[in-house]
């Protein structure tokens, strides 16, 4: 069951510097306990935003593709002080080159979990109305581009029903049959991909998108609710850039596997970062615990 997010629900402007911190963060943060932050508190908003979809995808795409990365990295990266033992081509396998590929693999998923929950909070009318004024043209490419991969999936479904219908099943037939019917229903989609772009971009240049002085519409509204959530997220991301500066994040793969120790300091910056991770999971559980009081 897909949940109702709070957290979609507050302004556009918050819910991109959200997501503009952590995948910040994911990205430049190698250190390990960071990245298992991240990659669990994506990972448990994908399943709160997309239910079972969420966990399908961790498992048929991110988990394998974690994998090749942690086999991938030690066959062609040799550095490192520990050597485990030596490969057939004479080369070294090294303990760092390990734990290295194992850190690349988690910053990589987490970067990509993270991603799929922009493209579910981040709408499109949400992002034209964020650049709308700023990059009129090149908002509407990028609003374009993120929501077409759902509709181009949902399109192919019903292409494919409707063949299905008319006795061009692609799961049927010979190979021959088979392909020309896969061929026929690409056609179809790019014609109708095609058109769509062209009907999208003549439906808002007859609206006026992006002349100078045009106004819009807009049912968001930067109440009081926002302006905490914005304290937040500039309180916290202003601290763990700082512990950033200082060196707080500091780990490092090669030659040997190092890290910096946990202080009262770097553990109330660990807190931080985890409460900044969770946000979206901790305004919908108080969410749901006012609804559950309420009823």
């Amino acid at each position: 069951m897909i949940n109702r997010d709070t957290f979609s629900a507050y302004h556009p402007l918050i819910n991109f510097l959200y997501f503009a911190l952590v995948l910040l963060f994911s990205m430049c943060f190698m250190h390990p306990v960071y990245l298992l932050i991240s990659l669990a508190a994506g990972f448990c908003y994908s399943i709160y935003l997309r239910g079972r979809k969420a966990a399908h995808f961790s498992l048929v795409y991110m988990l394998p593709m974690m994998l090749l990365v942690i086999i991938i990295n030690p066959a062609f990266t040799h550095e490192g002080a520990t050597i485990l033992t030596y490969l057939p081509s004479g080369n070294p396998l090294t303990l760092e080159s390990m734990v290295y590929g194992a850190a690349s693999a988690t910053m990589l998923a987490t970067v990509l979990i993270w991603f799929s929950c922009f493209n579910e909070v981040i709408t499109s009318d949400k992002f034209v109305y964020l650049f709308g004024r700023i990059i009129p043209s090149l908002s509407l490419i990028l609003s374009m581009a993120l929501r077409f991969i759902p509709k181009f999936t949902a399109q192919t479904k019903v292409v494919t029903e409707a063949q299905r219908c008319v006795g061009r099943d692609i799961s049927t037939g010979s190979i021959f049959q088979r392909l020309k019917t896969a061929i026929t229903i690409f056609s179809i989609m790019l014609t109708w991909a095609l058109e769509d772009a062209i009907e999208t971009a003549d439906s808002m240049k007859s609206r006026g998108y992006g002349l100078e002085g045009r106004t819009a519409f807009s049912i968001y509204r930067f109440d009081e609710r926002d302006r905490t959530a914005m304290a937040w997220l500039i309180f916290c991301g202003f601290f763990i850039i700082c512990a950033w500066i200082c060196g707080g994040m500091y780990f490092r793969y090669y030659p040997t596997v190092k890290g910096t120790g946990f202080d009262p300091l770097k553990i109330s910056v660990a807190v931080v970062y985890m409460a900044l991770c969770f946000t979206p999971l901790i305004l919908n559980a108080e969410e749901d615990r006012k609804w559950k009081h309420l009823r």
